[in-house]
């Protein structure tokens, strides 16, 4: 789990939730016109939205191309929220692991 106490609870958030709440509500677009622009399937962007799929490396590069940001925000976020994942259905077999010093 987390060290920082400051993050302890918070809700992982999938980077399609940022994309259906504050994104696509702030581009003013339809979600087709948001997929054909992003040259994606219609049901390939709902995945996202509705958190079934993952923002990849390319959709990352669609994303920031289209968004203005650049790939580095979404593909981040994206690991963010997979490694928050795995570190909660993982703690237990983690917690057993020694940490035997840095290895470089």
């Amino acid at each position: 789990m987390s060290t920082n106490p400051l993050l302890r609870g918070l809700k992982n958030t999938h980077p399609g939730e940022l994309l259906r709440e504050d994104v696509l509500p702030a581009l003013n677009r339809t979600k087709t016109e948001i997929a054909s622009l992003l040259g994606i399937s219609r049901q390939t962007l709902y995945d996202i939205l509705d958190e079934k799929q993952p923002v990849t490396p390319g959709m990352a590069l669609r994303l920031g191309k289209l968004c203005g940001n650049g790939p580095d925000l979404w593909i981040n976020m994206q690991r963010a929220y997979d490694l928050r994942i795995a570190e909660k259905k993982l703690a237990k077999e983690i917690g057993k692991i020694p940490t035997l010093g840095e290895a470089i």
